[in-house]
């Protein structure tokens, strides 16, 4: 029987994005709150919400290349940055 596997990294996390997402998010002069990114995401056509904000910054949830791409391109971050 196939079981789906989903690769984890060292601490267990489903992406290695999401702590430079929190990092950056923290980071801007008003500390962005995960709605407000958000928003900023939804406004760009990109659909999420803070429950998937949140699921990413913890390492829970994959992110897919191409929702990755449009993060980069939405926060003006390299896709290498978001990636180490």
């Amino acid at each position: 029987m196939y079981k789906k596997f989903i690769l984890k990294d060292k601490d267990g996390r489903n992406n290695l994005c999401g702590k430079r997402i929190r990092e950056y998010r923290l980071s801007q002069p008003s500390k962005l709150s995960q709605r407000e990114l958000a928003e900023i995401f939804q406004q760009h056509g990109l659909e999420m919400d803070k429950y998937i904000i949140r699921e990413i910054e913890n390492g829970k949830r994959c992110v897919t290349d191409l929702e990755l791409q449009m993060i980069a391109n939405i926060l003006k971050l390299s896709t290498d940055f978001l990636l180490s």
